[in-house]
């Protein structure tokens, strides 16, 4: 079995607690399993392939537990269409070009049969997640559900666990609970469709809150006078009436919303029931919902997705953070499109509950395929100073794998023992990814995806040969 020693690197093994900062050392693989991790200078292996990282980082690979486009079969909670194949492997592409080496696909409705249906062969290994309870599928149904077959329909959530989802969830969504896909999608096109006129996401977004107010509950709804002021901004007033409006962005956002609620609590009491973890779309409209949920279901294993949605103010994320991990939920945050695209969002909040140390774990999310990379993230927060990089990695790493056995609990760490998924990067800024290892082989060399790589091949080629 093929050796591999890679030397002379600084490693961060992923674990939070008690571990030394950018130790510099070495790292032995065999086959698919890390054999040995040591500080200072390696030892002579034997039969051993010796690559000289030359002061570069070494991290684990990056464990993303909230991600979406990465699959065949039904896209989204809304269970749409699925993606084209080229999309998804695109979308693959970037998650493994940017250190990521494990992904949970969480639209909701994909069965595990469909993870790689119609889709090229690549080395990200891509698992996922389901929501399949009755008004889960109801509220995809409620809002476009163009996707779903009766297989995906007929399917229950407990079954799709025993075959090989590996956490409940999405539990909720931007399309069936008037989050961020009704602002970059279902909202525009209705608009479009009605007048010609195609809003922007963040106009959209104004129109939502206005009309249905942050929570959906009517709650901040602008009176008509204020309405049109946006109208006017989003070049609607000539096209459409304002009562008209009102019906119509009624009318796209509210019809699933109780039925997503509704599923909010079948996955959180079936979490209790067979202990795994399940991931709550996390938001303006639901917190009030998961607050009672995570106290009426304390044996569920809840992780409060997207803690940093744009739907909270700042103050009110923070505030509904604490709040959740007092109920022993889980905190995520994801980058969205706002640490460095910003197209719809911004860092703001992010940053402050990084800040106010009320973080368990970062992904990424979608935002309509948007999303920044979760090492940019990681490079955002130790450059701001509010973590060690120790700390900040674990996040990605070492703190997933402890919430998702079932998904990555061999990998995460830089151990003896565990999968040798292994993210090579610049030492002074982790967004630059060198090389990617997963499974003990290249798949990444010099920023480049390497996936036709044969079988066995476990080191990149002599640029001397």
């Amino acid at each position: 079995m093929e050796k591999l020693l890679l030397k002379n690197a600084r490693i961060i093994t992923g674990e939070q607690a008690g571990e030394n900062d950018m130790s510099c050392g070495f790292l032995l693989i065999k086959g698919h399993r890390i054999e040995r991790v040591g500080t200072g200078s390696a030892p002579s292996i034997r039969d051993a392939t010796v690559i000289d990282l030359e002061g570069a980082a070494m991290l684990p690979g990056i464990i993303n537990a909230h991600s979406h486009g990465l699959t065949g079969g039904p896209s989204m909670p809304s269970g749409s269409r699925a993606f084209p194949a080229a999309a998804v492997h695109y979308q693959r592409n970037r998650h493994l070009l940017s250190g990521t080496t494990t992904a949970l696909n969480v639209c909701g409705l994909v069965l595990p049969e469909d993870i790689d249906a119609g889709c090229l062969p690549h080395p990200l290994d891509v698992h996922v997640a389901t929501a399949h309870s009755p008004s889960s599928i109801a509220a995809a149904k409620a809002v476009d559900g163009a996707g779903l077959l009766d297989k995906h329909m007929q399917a229950n959530a407990r079954f799709i666990m025993a075959a090989g989802a590996k956490a409940l969830g999405e539990a909720g969504g931007g399309q069936t609970l008037g989050g961020s896909a009704q602002d970059y999608r279902f909202i525009p096109e209705a608009i479009r469709q009605a007048t010609g006129v195609q809003v922007h996401p963040l106009q959209a977004r104004r129109l939502k809150d206005a009309i249905l107010g942050a929570k959906l509950d009517g709650k901040g709804r602008h009176s008509d006078t204020q309405l049109a002021v946006i109208m006017e901004e989003a070049d609607l007033s000539d096209r459409i009436a304002v009562s008209a409006l009102r019906a119509l962005v009624t009318d796209t956002v509210m019809p699933p919303v109780k039925l997503a609620m509704d599923g909010l609590e079948e996955l959180a009491r079936l979490s209790a029931e067979i202990g795994v973890p399940a991931i709550f779309h996390t938001a303006a409209p639901t917190i009030d919902t998961l607050l009672r949920l995570a106290a009426t279901y304390r044996d569920a294993r809840m992780i409060a997705g997207h803690a940093n949605h744009p739907s909270f103010s700042t103050a009110e994320a923070v505030d509904a953070a604490r709040r959740l991990r007092a109920l022993n939920v889980a905190i995520d945050v994801s980058t969205l499109d706002g640490i460095e695209t910003r197209w719809r969002n911004t860092p703001d909040t992010f940053d402050a509950l990084i800040e106010a140390r009320l973080v368990d774990t970062i992904s990424t999310d979608f935002a309509g395929g948007d999303w920044d990379s979760i090492l940019g993230a990681v490079q955002r927060i130790v450059r701001k100073g509010q973590m060690r990089p120790a700390d900040a990695i674990a996040l990605a790493t070492g703190n997933v794998a402890r919430l998702f056995t079932a998904l990555a609990g061999d990998r995460g760490i830089l151990r003896a023992g565990k999968r040798a998924d292994i993210v090579i990067a610049e030492a002074h800024n982790f967004s630059r990814v060198r090389h990617v290892i997963s499974n003990g082989r290249f798949v990444v060399i010099d920023g480049q995806v390497c996936s036709e790589l044969p079988e066995g091949a476990v080191h990149p080629p002599d640029p001397t040969d």
